[in-house]
């Protein structure tokens, strides 16, 4: 999953890819509970309902992918394609969108992540912009807070999480199959990357990791964004950084100093490995989400 992280991390700083390093990409589909299935890639997790309905996606990965997506979904099911829910805006999530979405698919998300689309984006922290979308590549079904799809026996809700990874965020609550999909409010393999400029902040994504901590149990898997499936206790584990991270802080903050200054501090150094990267940068620019979010 390292390796995944650093390959993705490339791609969102360079903004492109040559043909060679999308063939590197190693797609993997992987049985879940119930109907459920998640596919792993270069881009965000993407969840899979496969039923006697038909299929219906959450997130569809890169633009480039967009075939392989289709080849692993077909893996898993011979059926149409009947939804996509973007749990939010980012081209790593986003990418298929225009393929899928002229092939008869019917996108799903929250109202703000259509206008950012359609708009057009810039990622400051990495000075990457999205162009605007139109046609098939634009949700078609917008929602402002929540939304049930009753497809395959299964109740899947999706609930908006208001300024949290994005300003756009769903996370979507399979309750038949006791799975939840938490977009990228979750990563669960580094510091979670959180889009200030775009609306989202510290607190949301803390707010997102609760509501799905109250909807889960025991027996409950979790998709993240990034990184590999887990439980209730691995969402406890990555709730636990990020009160730690954010109080940390926060605290230094009230202190006065400036960002620069807790970035020296190294305020994380002590929180477990399991959440550092091999990038060297990549707790300080946490540091600076954290910082920016708390304004």
């Amino acid at each position: 999953m390292k390796v995944r992280a650093l390959f993705i991390t490339s791609l969102l700083v360079s903004g492109m890819a040559s043909a060679q390093d999308w063939d590197k990409v190693e797609m993997k589909a992987e049985a879940l509970n119930g109907n459920i299935h998640v596919i792993y890639g270069a881009g965000g997790n993407i969840g899979v309902s496969a039923g006697d309905d038909g299929v219906f996606i959450v997130d569809d990965q890169y633009a480039p992918l967009t075939e392989r997506v289709r080849a692993s979904i077909a893996s898993i099911s011979p059926e149409p394609i009947r939804y996509i829910i973007n749990t939010h805006f980012h081209f790593d999530h986003t990418g298929g969108n225009e393929k899928l979405g002229g092939s008869g698919s019917v996108i799903v998300a929250h109202d703000n992540v259509r206008q950012r689309l359609r708009a057009g984006a810039f990622i400051k922290a990495f000075n990457h912009k999205m162009e605007p979308q139109r046609g098939a590549a634009l949700p078609v079904v917008t929602f402002n807070d929540q939304m049930s799809l009753h497809l395959n026996g299964e109740n899947a809700r999706i609930i908006h999480v208001p300024n949290a990874h994005t300003d756009g965020d769903s996370i979507i609550h399979f309750r038949g199959s006791n799975v939840i999909h938490m977009g990228d409010t979750f990563f669960n393999d580094r510091f979670p990357f959180i889009d200030v400029p775009n609306g989202g902040s510290i607190g949301g994504v803390l707010h997102a990791a609760e509501l799905a901590l109250a909807a889960a149990d025991a027996k409950t898997i979790i998709i993240p964004g990034h990184g590999p499936v887990t439980d209730k206790a691995g969402l406890e584990a990555y709730r636990a950084m990020l009160t730690e991270a954010r109080n940390q802080v926060r605290s230094l903050k009230e202190e006065g100093r400036t960002l620069e200054e807790i970035q020296a501090a190294k305020p994380l150094k002590d929180i477990p490995a399991k959440w550092q990267t091999d990038n060297p940068k990549w707790p300080d620019m946490f540091i600076g989400f954290i910082f920016e979010s708390l304004k």
